[in-house]
């Protein structure tokens, strides 16, 4: 299914130096015309994945973006402006999730096309109206799915929005490569899948933080190959009660960060951040209220990823994190961190320092 799906977009692809306007699907199945590649763009979400697929020069036409979500990743976000500051300067226009968003300004600014990630979409309800009665073309990309399908998609769609449909091929190629591989390895092997319970850790070790079902994370857990515990309570992300982690009593537990949380005890990992201090922080979560009676706890199988690398086409280091976690044996071959540095060292200009993964 996913070949057939890049065989009509390759079709589709190779019109492209022949004619400037074009349609695509997007991930919505919404056909979109739009003159490619586009002059004026508004990233609504996932800025890191625009310039690793659309390359830095993509930025040259970048005229507004929700700068939130970037900004969120203080110390990545630094490292980018250092590299180039002329991204401080391109205009925000708010966020769909705290109603900041700003139609008026998005049409102030007169791009060609605005790029919504699926949830931006959906949260707009009517204003989508106003933005195309303005003239304006919504394209809708997502990462956050989680899903080989719409992972594939979403870069083949900024491919054609930046005209870098070959680079763009090229990276989806190499992540599906990942996941068949590693996919395909679980088939052969059949082995038993551990249950796992993977915790966002910005609230710290007394608070139970946000968990996730059937996407980011929760997706990545079952493409590695385990038994998610939160699935069957958590539809996107949510919370479990302390009770229903105890009763799931998972294999092995991840606890994700940020470079900054909201105690002093938050789980921190990504730029900047010193391994020694990611594993006391990570050591921190053995210690919470019945954690001690834990499969994952007693055997020491607790882990930690960079949360900045779900939800993009970055994470097929951590799809690769969780599979050596779950099945240390038979993927002792694979080196997580290593696949995350190349990405940036092949596709970015910037190569961040600090810790992405790491474990007990």
């Amino acid at each position: 299914m996913i070949k057939k799906s890049l065989m009509a977009l390759s079709l589709l692809l190779t019109t492209l130096c022949y004619a400037e306007q074009v349609t695509v699907t997007d991930v919505l199945n919404r056909e979109v015309s739009f003159d490619a590649p586009a002059k004026r763009v508004i990233v609504g979400f996932y800025p890191e994945d625009y310039m690793a697929i659309g390359t830095e020069k993509a930025y040259d036409n970048v005229v507004g973006m929700s700068k939130y979500i970037w900004q969120a990743r203080s110390a990545n976000w630094e490292m980018y402006l250092k590299h180039r500051p002329s991204l401080d300067d391109i205009p925000a226009i708010g966020r769909v999730d705290t109603k900041t968003f700003s139609v008026e300004k998005v049409i102030a600014l007169d791009p060609d096309l605005i790029m919504l990630a699926d949830w931006q979409y959906k949260g707009l309800g009517n204003d989508i109206e106003r933005l195309e009665d303005a003239g304006i073309t919504v394209l809708v990309v997502d990462y956050n799915a989680q899903t080989i399908e719409r992972h594939i998609k979403s870069t083949q769609l900024i491919g054609v929005i930046t005209g870098q449909t070959e680079r763009a091929q090229k990276i989806a190629d190499e992540y599906e490569h990942n996941y068949q591989q590693i996919r395909q390895r679980l088939a052969k092997a059949n082995l038993p899948s551990p249950k796992i319970y993977t915790e966002y850790g910005a609230a710290g070790v007394n608070e139970v933080g946000y968990t996730f079902g059937k996407n980011m994370w929760g997706a990545i857990s079952t493409m590695a190959g385990g038994d998610n515990i939160s699935a069957p309570y958590v539809e996107w992300w949510g919370k479990l009660n302390p009770e229903q982690i105890l009763a799931a009593n998972p294999d092995v537990i991840f606890i994700t960060g940020y470079e900054t949380g909201s105690s002093d005890d938050s789980m921190i990992m990504g730029q900047g951040v010193d391994e020694a201090i990611a594993k006391q922080r990570l050591a921190g979560f053995k210690k919470r209220t019945g954690w001690s009676t834990l499969n994952a706890v007693q055997t020491n199988r607790i882990y930690s990823a960079y949360h900045g690398a779900c939800r993009t086409i970055l994470d097929s280091a951590m799809i690769q994190f969780y599979a050596k976690a779950l099945y240390p044996e038979l993927f002792k071959d694979l080196d997580p961190e290593k696949t995350y540095q190349d990405f940036y060292k092949k596709y970015l200009p910037v190569s961040p320092q600090g810790t992405f993964t790491t474990q007990l």
